[in-house]
């Protein structure tokens, strides 16, 4: 059996990944774009990882704080500035992951943390 945490193959956290999001419903966000693996790589024994998906930057994102900016960069596998919308984690089976793009910076988890942390209303 493979383990979920040692496999080079399955996404891990703090990467990003090109996942498909279809089928959807209403205004969940939708078709094949890049995701951020936010789940820790010990986390259950099911084969789902946590994720956050990833959009193009719209300048009046600026005003959400569950939209993260994140810029375009060689380490990151990205093609243009984006936002990581923390208001749509979803929990997804890694038969939705595609291949992995990039990395994502320790410091830009934590914003992201901060980002779900608020949406979920959790007080420290």
């Amino acid at each position: 059996m493979i383990s979920l945490t040692t496999s080079p193959d399955l996404p891990k956290r703090g990467e990003i990944w090109l996942v498909n999001f279809d089928p959807t419903i209403g205004a969940e966000i939708k078709k094949v774009r890049p995701a951020a693996v936010i789940s820790s790589n010990a986390t259950g024994k099911l084969p789902i990882k946590l994720i956050a998906p990833i959009t193009d930057w719209k300048p009046y994102f600026s005003q959400n704080f569950w939209h993260v900016r994140i810029e375009l960069d060689a380490v990151n596998g990205l093609t243009k500035n984006s936002a990581i919308d923390a208001l749509q984690l979803r929990g997804v089976d890694l038969q939705r992951f595609i291949r992995k793009l990039g990395n994502i910076a320790e410091v830009k988890m934590s914003e992201i943390a901060v980002a779900i942390v608020t949406v979920i209303e959790f007080e420290v």
